[in-house]
């Protein structure tokens, strides 16, 4: 081989050990990021689920107790790809459940939104845990910028009728927002869908059933 050859193949042995230094390099710093972005985002989704139903009525951990949505409910719910309720227990019985919903139709594109439903059927809190709506305007649907999302607090399928559950510009009981209705109008009526859902799918039944650790202490009498 020539002195020529043995320089390229050593400068390609050597590119192609770089490369491979390279891409574990990238490959952990992407691993570590992954980490601590689902670190943050848990951080983040626990803290929403607490603004809705707070620890004073809940002792177990909300994020880990769940169940799945069927998929017969994902189209009304705005779910695309399912996703899964979260649950607050007392002492083991559910007291209220955490919705996932998102409405596709917002001014600026879909707001994601957490719906929190009491045991009775009534509103324990809704958040709004992303969007793009205009600032100034639309943005009113964060609790941060307003509180116009608590008006939803107590609400169920009675109170208003369901007729009535619209903003005041197309005959309901909801206030739009000042120079803008579509934002306030997609929220309304996708809150409006996690109480139907609640109602005809009657999640909160399925999850008074026993969880795993529970139905095998019942049938070998044994704690885990």
């Amino acid at each position: 081989m020539s002195i020529l050859g043995i320089s390229i193949t050593k400068n390609s042995l050597a590119l192609g050990a770089f490369a491979l230094v390279t891409a574990a390099i990238l490959a952990g710093t992407k691993a570590g990021t992954q980490e601590r972005i689902e670190a943050a985002e848990r951080i983040a989704a626990q803290k929403a689920l607490l603004e809705i139903i707070p620890r004073e009525r809940h002792n177990n951990d909300m994020l880990l107790d769940t169940l799945t949505i069927d998929q017969a409910h994902w189209e009304a719910l705005g779910l695309k790809s399912g996703g899964d309720i979260n649950i607050a227990r007392q002492d083991g019985k559910a007291v209220a459940i955490i919705v996932p919903v998102i409405a596709p139709d917002g001014y600026s594109g879909s707001i994601k939104l957490i719906v929190g439903i009491n045991f009775d059927g009534t509103i324990a809190g809704v958040r709004a845990l992303s969007h793009n709506e205009t600032p100034g305007l639309g943005d009113k649907v964060d609790l941060k910028k307003s509180d116009w999302i608590l008006g939803f607090n107590q609400r169920s399928l009675k109170n208003p009728a369901p007729e009535q559950w619209a903003v005041k510009k197309d005959g309901g009981v909801f206030d739009q927002f000042t120079g803008a209705t579509i934002t306030p109008r997609a929220v309304v009526n996708k809150v409006k869908d996690a109480l139907i859902y609640y109602k005809k799918a009657k999640p909160l039944g399925e999850a008074n059933l026993p969880d795993k650790a529970n139905a095998e202490t019942e049938i070998t009498g044994e704690k885990q």
